[in-house]
Parts: structure tokens; sequence; C-alpha cells
């Protein structure tokens, strides 16, 4: 995956979008990027780049208003407010039409990176604060607490649906990342939050890259490996560590010489793993995420027979005067942590 680790905000504004009224209330002013705001707006930006959730995406070949209007910023032929009063009408004619679209305000943000421009377009849903109401009742003061639903998401907080658009050039391996985040508990195909974001106001596909078939090839591995060796840890633990091993060594992962070389001659397990692989969409090569597989080996999180867990960085876990693995013969293992000088309880 292509990493932006280079950010400067050159410009942003925001408009109001708020299924109360009849009509959006559009800013004709861009913000005013005092240090707090830059911070606010910079935190935000920085962490939607760094969402597991984010992902490369095209646009359709339809005509699209966001497409259209996003391109003519980037290549010069319009000024950002006009540019980003259009994003926001289009964002709030879908929002009439759908009917259960949460109010919010859009956020465009204009900035540049390693990699080139970017305009950033993020919908700030409102979120749920409180605050004190003083009335004087009879000459006394009555204080109470009343819940406001105008609040946006804190620059710690978590952006649900954003976009990055780029200038479109053949040769950029995507036109623009996504985050569409989507409800928990959502069972209705035809509510808000499934694909009014990609599909409607975007207009675009999302597409594969590095880091999505690394996680989708390490996440069957171990779902796999939790059903079909259960009450098995000690072959669990073989291939796991085979898994971190080969992550942390190879560029890439052929499947067939993956289950070849783990699993030996039991043709079963061979042919059950690979089966279970390719019906959860994992490729017959993975090419690796390698600064991704960086972070996540950095350290192990294990789930011991329900109620222990345990965490421990890379380098203890392959530590053998640390941390050690003991086979017991029956399947089941023993975790030995060594020559402990200092621990804490929380």
């Amino acid at each position: 995956m292509e990493y932006i680790n280079e950010i400067n905000i050159l410009d942003a504004i925001i408009h109001i979008l708020d299924n109360n009224s009849d009509e959006a209330i559009l800013n004709e002013y861009p913000l005013q990027l005092t240090e707090e705001v830059y911070e606010f707006v910079f935190k935000h930006v920085q962490r939607c780049l760094k969402d597991e959730e984010l992902k490369y995406a095209i646009f359709n070949k339809e005509r699209n208003i966001v497409k259209e209007v996003s391109q003519e910023y980037l290549s010069g032929e319009n000024d950002l407010i006009n540019v980003s009063k259009e994003l926001a009408s289009q964002m709030f004619i879908l929002m009439r039409a759908k009917g259960n679209i949460p109010s919010c305000d859009l956020l465009t943000v204009v900035f540049t990176t390693e990699h080139g421009p970017f305009i950033g377009i993020f919908k700030m849903d409102y979120i749920k604060n409180y605050m004190h109401n003083v009335e004087f009742v009879e000459g006394k003061i009555g204080i109470h607490i009343v819940p406001q639903f105008t609040g946006l998401p804190t620059s710690s907080g978590r952006i649900q649906k954003c976009a990055f658009i780029r200038p479109l050039r053949e040769e950029n391996p995507y036109d623009l990342l996504v985050i569409d985040k989507q409800p928990k508990n959502n069972k209705d195909d035809n509510d808000y939050g499934t694909n009014y974001f990609i599909e409607n106001y975007l207009g675009c596909t999302i597409i594969e890259n590095g880091r999505d078939k690394t996680k989708q090839f390490i996440n069957a591995a171990e779902k796999w490996t939790q059903s079909a060796l259960k009450e098995n840890a000690d072959g669990q633990e073989v291939v796991r560590r085979e898994i971190k091993r080969r992550l942390k060594e190879e560029e890439s992962i052929n499947l067939d010489t993956f289950t070849e070389e783990v699993f030996g001659a039991d043709e079963e397990l061979k042919q059950n793993f690979r089966t279970y692989a390719i019906e959860s969409g994992v490729s017959e090569n993975i090419e690796l995420d390698k600064q991704w597989v960086e972070k996540k080996l950095k350290r192990v999180r294990l789930k011991i027979d329900k109620d222990i867990d345990l965490y421990i960085s890379e380098e203890a876990y392959n530590d053998l005067n640390r941390f050690e693995i003991e086979r017991v013969g029956d399947g089941s293992i023993n975790m030995i942590i060594k020559h402990i000088r200092n621990y804490t309880e929380k």
C-alpha cells in the first residue's frame, strides 16, 4: 500500500448539513487555520490516513459530480469555496432523498503529501454532548443537564466516512482513498449505512491493495487454525509461528508452497487449509505489505483458554531466555515466562 507520511494542510472549509433544515448552510469563507484549528484538522487527516479501514478505490466511468468538481479544483480550474459548496450540496441532496442519513458538517480539506496533492472530504457526524442549563424558577436557581447533538468528532475521535481524492492519472494505482464504516448491527440492506457514500456519493469501486491481501491471508489462516486445530494448541503454535516467520522474512507467500511446507505429508490438512483460504478470498500468491506486517508483528496478543490475556513484544516472543513454548506431547503446550525481575498488577 502507498502510505502517506508527509501532510501539509493548505486550506479547509466546513458546511452544515442539517436534516431539520430545508437547505444546506453553505459557508462563504475558508476556515481560519489558527494553530488550534490547524491541529484539529491535521489530526483528523493523519488519523484517517492511518486507519486500518482505509481502502483504495477507482472512480466509475459514469458521470459523477464529486469526481468532476474535485478534479476542477486539483487542476486549478475552480476555487475551494465553489467546489466545497458543490460537494456539500450533493451530499445534502442525497441526505434528503434517502431520508435517514445522519446530519453532519461536511469538512473539505486541501493538503499536499510526498505523493502529490489531495482534496479530502470528511462527513463529520454529530456526536451527543451534554451541557448544563440554568433556569430561574420562582426566584430560585434550577440547573439541569440537557443533551445536544451538534458536537463534532474530537481530534481523537473516529471518522466514519471520508475520502481523499488525488489528480486522475493513468499511472496511479488508485484514484482515491476511502473510509466507509458501516453501522453495527445493520440488518437492513436498504438502510443508509450500507453503500450510499461509496456508490451514490463518490461513485467509485473499492479495489484491493497489498495490505488488504496480507490481512486477508492472516485473518483466514487464524480462523482456520482456531477451527481445524481446536483443542490442539501444539499444532496451532506451529502454524502461527510459521506464518509469523514468513511474514517477517519473505516478500510474498505462495499458497501451494505454504501448505506443502507447513503441513508436509498431511494431505487432508493441506487440502483443507487451501480450500478454506481460497473460499475466504485469499489469492494464490500474496504480495506482502511489509510496512503493515512490521507494525502488526511488533506485539503479540494471546488469548489463552478464554480467561488469560497475554501481551508480549515480538522481541520477547522470540527470545528463548524470556519466553518459551514447551510441548507436553498430548496436543497441549506450556507457555513459560522466564527470568522475571519486575512486574506490576493492574
